[in-house]
């Protein structure tokens, strides 16, 4: 039974089912290619329910990377908070599943694959504790989210480790990407992300 449905344009992968007697999950590609809405399938009785949220055999499937060097979390006191646009450079580039834990939030993806004929489109989903939704981010894209609700937590599975040296961003409210961030009377941003500079059309 699904509970939700992704947001914005999307298209179901068909044909891939889990083995019998487990819950399955959803996997809906997005505008973007290679980019996922992921949802779970809960197995529900008298208790609760039961659901995946992680499976190699079924990301390995659909074509996703299976490889999780680290998970790490985010944790946000007030609504209106934004971080973002973030990528790691060539040769670590990573690939994410991100999903929240606690609260909601907005979370954006911007293509920035040079070739892509979706280069520097975004998509946008609301992820939140209530809808379980998660989005698989591939190697190539930027990320970012604003929170919907104090005291939100975001928690990431990450392909690659993390290498200062190669962690780079693009500007949240950058033109060239057009996001349409919810509105809010208090946004706070800090200042690395305030300061990257206008995206010059290639992706370092």
């Amino acid at each position: 039974m699904r509970r939700f449905a992704p947001v914005g344009k999307a298209r179901p992968a068909y044909g891939i089912r889990a083995p019998a007697g487990t819950p399955p999950m959803i996997f809906a590609e997005t505008a973007l290619r290679g980019a996922f809405i992921v949802d779970q399938e809960p197995h529900l009785d008298e208790r609760g329910y039961f659901s995946r949220l992680w499976c190699a055999r079924e990301f390995e499937a659909h074509g996703l990377e299976t490889r999780v060097a680290q998970c790490s979390m985010s944790y946000n006191r007030q609504a209106g908070t934004l971080r973002g646009m973030h990528y790691q450079a060539a040769p670590y580039e990573e690939a994410k599943l991100v999903r929240c834990t606690r609260g909601a939030v907005f979370d954006v993806i911007i293509d920035l694959r040079r070739g892509s004929p979706t280069f520097t489109r975004h998509v946008s989903a609301v992820l939140s504790a209530a809808n379980g939704t998660a989005l698989y981010v591939p190697r190539g894209f930027a990320h970012g989210f604003q929170t919907l609700e104090d005291h939100s937590e975001v928690m990431y599975q990450i392909s690659e480790f993390h290498h200062p040296d190669y962690a780079r961003g693009v500007r949240w409210n950058d033109p060239a990407f057009g996001i349409g961030w919810p509105s809010t009377a208090n946004r706070i941003v800090n200042d690395r992300d305030a300061a990257y500079p206008d995206f010059g059309g290639i992706a370092p």
